[in-house]
């Protein structure tokens, strides 16, 4: 049976920024994401970062995000698996961040869904399957 308390993502998204700040706000200050490491080729060059989020559960997101022209295009959409998805929403609400307040949806096949806009146009979209999906702890 497969290990499910560690995630080794085989892809890792790459994400358009604008401006560091901005991103650090969001992603670290509004999400949770830690800042793995960062790149820049000189002073005041583009910075090019990954950063990672973990859940209580052990799964981990890893996404690339970059202020590189040409290394992603604005408006992307990546959708993210992710357990106890009502109470990391909740965790959200709780911070009262003034860009998003991010709401759930159940969907008519019955997943659970919550969009985020990214201050750079990219969509993140968490999701948890249902309990009764197959390979879900009820399934």
């Amino acid at each position: 049976m497969a290990d499910t308390t560690t995630f080794q993502p085989c892809v890792i998204p790459v994400l358009r920024s604008f401006d560091a700040q901005r991103a650090a706000e969001f992603y670290q200050g509004f999400l949770g994401f830690v800042q793995d490491w960062t790149h820049r080729f000189g002073d005041d060059f583009p910075l090019y970062q990954q950063l990672s989020l973990r859940s209580a559960a052990g799964l981990a997101c890893v996404l690339h995000v970059s202020e590189h022209h040409g290394d992603a295009c604005p408006g992307s959409t990546v959708r993210i698996a992710w357990p106890q998805l009502e109470a990391f929403q909740q965790s959200l609400l709780a911070k009262n961040y003034r860009y998003a307040k991010p709401g759930l949806e159940r969907m008519p096949w019955g997943m659970l869904e919550m969009r985020i806009a990214d201050p750079f146009g990219n969509h993140l979209m968490f999701f948890e399957e249902p309990p009764d999906a197959p390979g879900s702890a009820g399934g």
